[in-house]
Formats: C-alpha cells, sequence, structure tokens
C-alpha cells in the first residue's frame, strides 16, 4: 500500500469536527479534507471562547496544547463523533530575541477510534501583535492602522472603569466604529487612557489566518509520518540532540546533529542523522572556531 493508501484506512469518509466559532475552516477544512479525505463539520452554536480568549476577559484554561484538547474534546462530545479538530494561539516576545512579536499555532487531531493524537505547529515572527494606552482618538487611529486595519481588526478596553468593570469592544474594522468605540469607553475610563490593541481572533486576523494554515499543513505531514516499524501515523518528534561536529576542529557545534522519533503505538523509536541536511557545521558558527 502506497502511504495515502494507509492514511485513508485511518480517515477516509470519516466525519472530523473542528471546533472553532472563528472560521478557521476557511483554510483548514480544504487540507484536511483533500489530504485525509474526511468530511470536517463545523459545529453548530459551539463557544471556543469558553476556553479562553487573547483579551483576557476568560482566562484559558491549562497551557495553549490543554485549551486545543479540551476544544476537540468538547465539540465532539456535541456530535458523538470520534475524530476532532482543533486550533489554539498564543502571542508573545519571542523566546530568543525578546524584541520581536512571536506567534505560535497549533493544530491538534484526536482520533478516539484509534486512540490517536498529533499535532502540527507553525511558529512565526510575522505577526501584528501589539497593544498600546492611548489618550486620544488621533492616538488609536494612528496605532491601528500600524496593526493593519482595516483588513485586521482592533480591540478597544479600558481595564479599571467608572463602572469598576473592564469595558471591551471587539472586531472594529471601520474608522467610524473605532472613533465611536474609543469616545464610549473613553467615557467608562477612571483615568482619561484608553487600551488598543490588535484583535488576535483569526477571522479579524489574516496575519494569523495565514499561520494556522501552515500549522495544518504540518500536521498532515506528521500524519504522513509513518512508523517504519508498524505504519502507523504520527511518528512523532520527541528530542532534538546537539553537535553537529565543525567542519574545521571536529567539535561539536550549538547545531543540530539529529532527531529522535518514536511511535505512539508500539513504542518504536528511531534516532535520523542530519535532519538540516548538512553533515558538518560552518566555522562560522563553531564557538571554538568563532568565539
Amino acid at each position: 500500500m502506497s502511504i495515502k493508501e494507509i492514511i485513508h484506512s485511518f480517515f477516509k469518509n470519516r466525519v472530523g469536527i473542528l471546533a472553532t466559532m472563528h472560521r478557521k475552516e476557511e483554510v483548514i477544512s480544504p487540507i484536511l479534507e483533500k489530504e485525509l479525505g474526511i468530511k470536517v463539520i463545523v459545529p453548530e452554536n459551539f463557544n471556543s471562547d469558553q476556553f479562553g480568549t487573547f483579551t483576557g476577559d476568560i482566562e484559558r484554561i491549562g497551557n495553549q496544547f490543554e485549551a486545543a484538547r479540551h476544544k476537540a474534546k468538547g465539540s465532539m462530545e456535541l456530535y458523538g463523533e470520534t475524530l476532532a479538530f482543533a486550533s489554539e494561539g498564543s502571542f508573545g516576545p519571542h523566546p530568543l530575541i525578546p524584541v520581536l512579536p512571536f506567534n505560535r499555532e497549533i493544530v491538534l487531531l484526536i482520533d478516539k477510534e484509534n486512540d490517536m493524537e498529533i499535532i502540527g505547529t507553525a511558529t512565526t515572527t510575522e505577526t501584528n501583535f501589539n497593544q498600546k494606552v492611548v489618550r486620544t482618538f488621533k492616538e488609536a487611529y494612528d496605532f491601528s492602522l500600524s496593526v493593519g486595519f482595516p483588513e485586521h481588526a482592533v480591540v478597544i478596553k479600558a481595564e479599571k472603569t467608572l463602572l469598576r468593570e473592564t469595558k471591551i469592544i471587539k472586531g472594529i474594522t471601520t474608522k467610524k466604529d473605532l472613533e465611536d468605540s474609543f469616545n464610549y469607553v473613553l467615557k467608562k475610563s477612571h483615568n482619561g487612557e484608553v487600551s488598543i490593541e490588535s484583535d488576535m481572533r483569526a477571522l479579524y486576523n489574516p496575519t494569523r489566518m495565514k499561520n494556522i494554515k501552515t500549522a495544518t499543513a504540518d500536521l498532515v505531514r506528521n500524519i504522513y509520518n509513518l512508523c517504519p516499524k508498524c505504519s502507523w501515523p504520527g511518528f512523532k518528534l520527541i528530542k532534538t540532540k546537539k553537535g553537529l561536529p565543525c567542519s574545521w576542529c571536529k567539535l561539536p557545534t550549538q547545531l543540530i546533529l539529529s532527531h529522535q522519533y518514536n511511535c505512539q503505538k508500539c513504542g518504536y523509536t528511531e534516532e535520523k542523522l542530519y535532519p538540516n541536511g548538512i553533515e558538518q557545521a560552518d566555522p562560522g558558527q563553531c564557538q571554538y572556531c568563532n568565539p
């Protein structure tokens, strides 16, 4: 059997529930339906915000991966199906270069019928994730333009208002709505300050939607990565080993030497050398030759 035939033996003609309320099916469904042979359904009246929001008005349940699991399992229960998918994003400073913004998207598959869980991931610094405290509409409008408004929506909020509550207005996509929302929230603010931020929900953020599509493609690649021993989907990368030797001094560098994979079905483990296609490091990357 070909790899595609093996994959389709697990998934073809099954129904997959996609846990979203933010139109992520626009980029996720076509890929999954084509590559897995499934029919993707988005559940009606499914409130994915119950598992957490980017604006902080609802705290996320667990970490990024745990929130995605809650979404997938919650949507699966609604329809009594055994196959579900969920996406979850995270935003913040880059882990190595804190001055850069950073977005990580995951797309998760949970298959109860085959006791299978597989994840696709995409990371990028190409994100409009940003926020600012402003006092005038001009400041708010200038900020909005800097994050891609009106193609990308913004959120207006006052953390401490005269009503002692957080006031949030999301999904702002026109200049008039921006001005009306700014003036309304400003009146509620106790200190004359308003917080404005990019709306990171997928349906209001084309840049983020692009990275979700990339994560979906990575999920499919991981599904198609079969165990060499038992041909089970999702032969998983579990460990990265550094130590690629320098081409001059032959001492180990910080570059990747190998990847270690594991099968969640039979437990088979395999180490694959030189995953980046090079067997020796450039001396310029060596901490000994180029300290």
